[in-house]
């Protein structure tokens, strides 16, 4: 957006290139700033899509933060960060709102490739308040006394145990650290759990059982605690604050704010405050009329595959990690209510109960998505697979996400459980394929298993021409002699047997198939392996660790000396983006992966080598 026109628009907010400008505007303006925030936070995200509900909630203690404190001397830091966006148009990045979440454009999440006021881009939960103790260790031990460190936390972020750990240290450690609590009753779904319901009684002193008191947990970690306050005054905001500040020590500050504050479609929005959007009508909250109807979604039909496992089987429990909606577990949740479990953002507790649960003679599944499964590695290694215990984790978003960036693609799953002992890992490639391999998982009873699921549309079924142990063939040339097998993992599947069907045209005898399940591997592969000049594996992972990984060293342990080549996320963290421009910067659409596969085979120009179509002979 150009000077100009956001002057026309917005006059305050053109006024305000960085946050000492902002401390510099009269405080009778500031009304007037907050509601040109909430209109332009509304015309840009419902434009290009991103995160509302939670932006629209931080406008003025957004603001009363960078009036008291002077960043990015002094360090604010957002946990999650998906609340980011006013912070980032308050430190003059208003103008990228336009390509917001784009490739090239503003990060959904606080980036410090962007701006030196962001201090850190990790949007996994409850990481803010331990890089905040790391902050006041480094200011005292540069004797750095004159500086503050703020670290603002949501309630639903409160529920992870990381959090807690990181209280403990501070309270004990006396250093100038103030946690501000930004307490909206909600993550995506309203906040579960005992720690909810102390600070609802914080809120209300005349509610719950104790009514009589209002002792607060925090007073007893070490903290000065402070609150609760409007967090949609600005006066008490500021007041509040300063004082905190001034104290010089461990201060926790309880914000009750409201989601989706100012914005009626999202007030009104029971499911989660229009959390996250994608290009909706600024006027209803809601995809245009004129939007053809959404194509059904991995997670949506995930939902009612677990839902009708669930009305067969009474020992299915599922668990969520405060994602009940975005992981699909909502219908099950609403039909079975006493076997759907919230455990809040606690992913490390989520994987051991569910252990206990399987102890107990249940079958759990646990939906979460790839990339916060990572947070749980231990779990899955040591209190489930060394017990052999029978647990399903479906992995939501695995693969590339893209808009949400680094810290949401699921790349590394296949890494860390392709190495647990007793694992199997299943990726389908359609709808049909999903519910067969969901009804396979929670059949095995003697360890854990997995599925993959994309962030995606889900395609056309795409059937088997030939099954073969439980592998699905999907394309055979039938002349001239095998060349190449391609192995695809999962939903890419379709770009696989594009990419068969330019080879074939140029020459090229080609076998696509679909292992179904990828760990551990399956020995039908590799005796097909054995058929052909050249193995290429395509997946939708990191290629270190990866399955490609897995086939070359399965192939090597044989004996099979038929060179595998794997097509995959290259080991670096990627950017924001669509999915499908991602896929192709990493060599994963149809046309590079036919192009790959002619440079394996020799053929840099697209010709077919004299020795092309000569069989391999099995050894």
């Amino acid at each position: 957006m150009a000077t100009g026109s956001l002057r026309d628009t917005y006059p305050l907010l053109a006024g305000v290139a960085g946050p000492q400008d902002l401390r510099a505007l009269p405080e009778e303006r500031l009304p007037a700033l907050s509601a040109e925030i909430r209109r332009f936070l509304i015309e840009k995200v419902c434009a290009t899509g991103g995160h509302l509900g939670p932006n629209l909630g931080v406008v003025e203690l957004t603001i009363a933060l960078h009036r008291v404190f002077v960043s990015p001397r002094d360090a604010i830091v957002l946990d999650t960060g998906h609340q980011g966006y006013v912070h980032k148009i308050l430190t003059g990045r208003a103008s990228g709102f336009d390509r917001l979440r784009q490739a090239g454009g503003l990060s959904g999440y606080p980036s410090r490739a962007e701006s030196p006021h962001d201090w850190c881009e990790n949007s996994h939960a409850s990481a803010s308040l331990s890089y905040a103790d790391g902050l006041a260790k480094a200011n005292e031990l540069h004797r750095r006394h004159d500086r503050s460190v703020v670290a603002v936390i949501g309630d639903g972020a409160m529920t992870g145990g990381m959090a807690w750990e990181a209280l403990n240290n501070i309270g004990a450690a006396r250093r100038p650290v103030i946690v501000v609590l930004n307490d909206n009753g909600r993550s995506y779904a309203p906040t579960t759990g005992a720690i909810a319901g102390h600070l609802h009684r914080l809120k209300h002193p005349g509610s719950g059982s104790r009514a009589a008191g209002r002792t607060d947990v925090f007073t007893s970690l070490g903290f000065t605690y402070l609150g609760p306050i409007d967090g949609h005054h600005l006066g008490t905001l500021q007041r509040t604050l300063r004082f905190a500040r001034d104290l010089r020590g461990p201060v926790l500050v309880h914000v009750a704010t409201t989601k989706g504050k100012g914005y009626g479609p999202a007030e009104e929005d029971e499911a989660d405050r229009l959390h996250a959007v994608g290009t909706v009508d600024a006027g209803t909250g809601r995809p245009a009329l004129s939007s053809p109807p959404p194509a059904p979604s991995w997670t949506s039909l995930f939902g009612q595959a677990l839902l009708d496992v669930a009305g067969h089987r009474e020992d299915i429990v599922a668990i969520t990690a405060s994602m009940l909606r975005p992981t699909g577990l909502y219908p099950m949740a609403s039909k079975f209510p006493e076997r759907v479990f919230d455990v809040g953002i606690a992913e490390q507790h989520a994987v051991t109960s569910a252990a206990g649960l399987a102890l107990g003679g249940f079958h759990p599944v646990v939906a979460v998505y790839a990339t916060f499964l990572t947070r749980a590695a231990d779990q899955v290694l040591m209190d489930v697979a060394l017990h052999r215990l029978p647990i399903t984790f479906v992995l939501d978003r695995a693969g590339i996400t893209g808009p949400d960036g680094a810290s949401h693609h699921g790349i590394w799953d296949l890494t860390l459980l392709g190495m647990v002992p007793g694992m199997r890992i299943a990726a389908p490639r359609d709808a049909t394929r999903l519910r067969a391999l969901l009804h396979e998982a929670v059949e095995v009873g003697d360890g854990p298993t997995a599925l993959r699921l994309p962030k995606a549309d889900v395609t056309a079924d795409i059937d088997a021409v030939l099954q073969v142990d439980g592998m699905d063939v999907l394309h055979r040339s039938t002349s001239p002699a095998p060349d190449v097998l391609l192995v695809a993992a999962g939903p890419l599947a379709g770009p696989c047997l594009t990419a068969a069907d330019d080879l074939e045209e140029r020459g090229y005898g080609v076998t696509v198939v679909d292992p179904r399940w990828l760990v551990p591997l399956n020995p039908a592969l590799l005796r097909c392996a054995a058929g052909h000049r050249l193995v290429v594996t395509v997946e939708d992972h990191t290629r270190a660790g990866g399955f490609g990984m897995a086939l070359t060293q399965g192939c090597q342990d044989v004996g099979l000396d038929v060179p595998v080549r794997t097509l995959g996320v290259s080991r670096a963290f990627v950017p924001h983006g669509p999915r499908e421009d991602l896929l192709a910067a990493h060599g994963l659409d149809a046309t590079t992966i036919a192009d790959r596969v002619r440079r394996f085979l020799g053929a840099p120009d697209g010709t077919v080598p004299h020795h092309a179509c000569t069989a391999r002979r099995t050894p």
